[in-house]
Formats: C-alpha cells, sequence, structure tokens
C-alpha cells in the first residue's frame, strides 16, 4: 500500500487570521496592568512562538516583565474568544477539500496551546479535515524543535519521506529543516521575507501552495 503524502499546516498567519482575535485579548491583558495596546501589525509582528512569547514580548514592547500571573489570564481568556473575529484565509477550505480529495493527509502543527487550537479548528469547520493536531503544548517539545513536527507527522500516520511542512515563521522552516522536510513558505502569512530563507519554495496563496505541494510531493 502507497504510503500517503501528509501536509503538516501551521494555523496562525498560514490557515488563519488570528490577529484579530490575538490582539483583542492581549490587549484586554495590557489594559488591566494600565498599559498601551497594540495595534494588528504590531501584534502580527509577535506571533509564532506561543502563548507564553507573544506575552513576554508584549510587555517587552512597553518596557515591562509580565506578572506571575499574565501568561494564565492571556491564556484563559483568548481560548475563550479565540474565534470571534478570526477568519480563514482566501481559499483555504476549497485547497484543503481538493488535496483531501487526492489523498493527502492534512494535520496541525502550531505552537499555539492545543486547547485554543482545537477551539479555532472547531468553529471554522477545519477540524474533520485534521488526521491530528499537534498543539504547543501537545508534546514536550514545540517548533522550532523538529521533534515537533515529527510528533505531529506520527499522529498523522504518516512518515518523513512522504511529508511536507507549509507555514509563515522562521519557526516552519527551522523545524522543517531538522526533521528534513521540504518546507513551503507562506508569503500571505505574518512573517516577513527574510524568514523564508532555507524554505523549498515560497507561495503566494493556497493555490499556488497547493501546486507547489503536489510538484513536490507526485503522486
Amino acid at each position: 500500500m502507497a504510503r500517503p503524502r501528509v501536509l503538516l499546516l501551521d494555523l496562525d498567519g498560514t490557515l488563519v487570521d488570528t490577529v484579530p482575535d490575538l490582539a483583542a485579548a492581549l490587549n484586554r491583558l495590557m489594559v488591566t496592568r494600565g498599559q498601551d495596546s497594540f495595534d494588528f501589525p504590531g501584534t502580527a509582528a509577535m506571533v509564532g512562538d506561543g502563548v507564553a512569547r507573544l506575552v513576554e514580548k508584549a510587555f517587552a514592547a512597553r518596557g515591562k516583565m509580565p506578572d506571575a500571573n499574565a501568561v494564565a489570564e492571556f491564556s484563559q481568556d483568548y481560548a475563550a474568544h479565540a474565534a470571534v473575529d478570526s477568519r480563514l484565509f482566501p481559499g483555504v477550505m476549497e485547497t484543503l477539500h481538493d488535496l483531501i480529495g487526492e489523498g493527502w493527509r492534512l494535520a496541525v502543527c502550531t505552537n499555539k496551546p492545543e486547547g485554543a487550537a482545537r477551539v479555532l479548528l472547531d468553529a471554522l469547520g477545519l477540524t474533520p479535515l485534521m488526521a491530528a493536531v499537534g498543539g504547543g503544548d501537545s508534546f514536550p517539545v514545540r517548533k522550532p524543535d523538529p521533534a515537533h513536527l515529527l510528533a505531529t507527522l506520527a499522529a498523522a500516520g504518516g512518515q518523513a519521506g512522504c511529508a511536507l511542512m507549509v507555514g509563515d515563521h522562521a519557526n516552519d522552516v527551522a523545524a522543517s529543516k531538522g526533521a528534513a522536510l521540504p518546507c513551503i513558505f507562506a508569503a500571505w502569512g505574518y512573517g516577513p521575507m527574510a524568514m523564508a530563507e532555507g524554505a523549498a519554495a515560497v507561495a503566494r496563496d493556497m493555490t499556488e501552495m497547493a501546486a507547489i505541494a503536489r510538484r513536490l510531493l507526485p503522486a
């Protein structure tokens, strides 16, 4: 039996524009601490390393250190409001359905906590499409550690020789390189193009991403 082709997908900035809800939760936290809020670009620039680092970066941008309760408060608030204004990027649903129809297996590999990731996937109708969800707290490590990708891949029933990673952050590229998986950089996401260095290819949208994936891993 042929091994399934597996597409590992980052979540924030790749499948879903999550900045509106991340910024809202972050600003609610900052306001309670008497700090100025962040706009969408400012929030997007801090996304990609997980919740704790997002909170740390936000406080550092205000010349502060987060207090002991800040990460937990943000996490609880965000999990309850993760899918208020977040939206799929153009072409996501159609492209993923097409790939599944061609026999691809899909999995999410994100530094977002698994609980919040699943809330978002459920709300946007993506959960039935995913063979696995590897969150930032699903395993002992997270991106850029390649073991995060490989553990998610194993959970999806895939093997390294038949898998690709798609993401918009340097962490995705670095983790893919460490796992010896090709990475397609999502140029429509939050990461600047400098983060694409080392990726196998750069895609401008979901349609181009799928075409590149088919080329890199032919049936």
